[in-house]
């Protein structure tokens, strides 16, 4: 560890005070608790909501994952895990399933996470309501009577002009049939993935200064109407490149070599596996 720091960089009690209000958050599920945002050596966008989180909550016996749509060696991904090895010195992984903390931006892992297991998610945007109501003072008393209308409206807008919901990622989903909460940026592809997981999800929105939370079991159901279900992407008929998937959420690339369009795992790590099964 660079003993110029303190370990994992924040102050002592910057953590506590972090920590505090992920405990809130998990208390609470869904709801939206504001904290002291600290200031980080990154640049906004970067995910200092989900690098806060991680400072706080990580030891020297964790082993840490960081991914970025997926992929594990994005610029996001590496350089996150080079600034938290810098101040910590703890062991990265690439094996979702060694993990003990995950860090992602965009993707929930394909690989089913584990009650030993945390996964905090860099959030831009924390608040649902945002596209339907700018102000804040609004939302916070629309979330404290339950008065989801306007978010519904725009649900059932959707439909009446394109014969289906647009909404491609931050799709809304209702925690425990109280809140309504964003599950940041992922895919709709990933929201079942947070239905009952076995895993805590943590989600932290740096410029925000907002930590909500998605306890072990909890019910989080993605907006539905009654006779139209929710639906997620559909890649029939697609197959991974590399591994040959066909139930994952997959990456739409050009290859520069056929001059067509292909498609692999955008979970870097799966499809390793996935072709390190194969080869055996």
């Amino acid at each position: 560890m660079n003993k110029n720091y303190n370990f994992a960089f924040l102050d002592e009690g910057s953590k506590r005070e972090i920590r505090r209000a992920a405990l809130k958050a998990v208390a609470i599920p869904g709801y939206q608790v504001p904290f002291g945002s600290r200031e980080l050596p990154i640049g906004r966008g970067w995910g200092t909501g989900g690098i806060q989180l991680t400072l706080s909550l990580i030891g020297p016996d964790d082993m840490l994952k960081v991914i970025d749509q997926g992929s594990d060696e994005s610029v996001n991904a590496v350089n996150i895990k080079k600034f938290v090895g810098l101040c910590t010195d703890i062991e990265t992984t690439t094996d979702t399933r060694k993990a003990t903390i995950i860090q992602t931006r965009h993707r929930i892992p394909e690989i089913p996470l584990t009650n030993e297991q945390i996964l905090i998610l860099q959030v831009p945007i924390p608040e649902p309501l945002r596209v339907v109501e700018a102000r804040e003072e609004v939302t916070k008393k629309m979330h404290a009577e339950k008065d989801y209308a306007p978010m519904w409206l725009q649900l059932y807008e959707s439909l009446v002009k394109y014969k289906r919901v647009t909404i491609a990622s931050e799709y809304p989903c209702m925690v425990e049939g109280r809140y309504m909460m964003n599950p940041s940026p992922i895919p709709k592809f990933d929201n079942p993935k947070l239905h009952k997981a076995e895993c805590l999800y943590l989600f932290g929105a740096g410029r925000e200064k907002k930590i909500y939370a998605v306890p072990p079991y909890t019910e989080v159901v993605s907006l539905a109407f009654d006779d139209i279900p929710f639906e997620k992407e559909s890649f029939t008929g697609k197959i991974c490149r590399l591994c040959g998937s066909a139930d994952t959420y997959l990456d739409e690339v050009f290859d520069a070599q056929t001059g067509e369009r292909v498609y692999q795992c955008s979970d870097t790590s799966y499809c390793q596996e996935v072709r390190s099964r194969a080869a055996r």
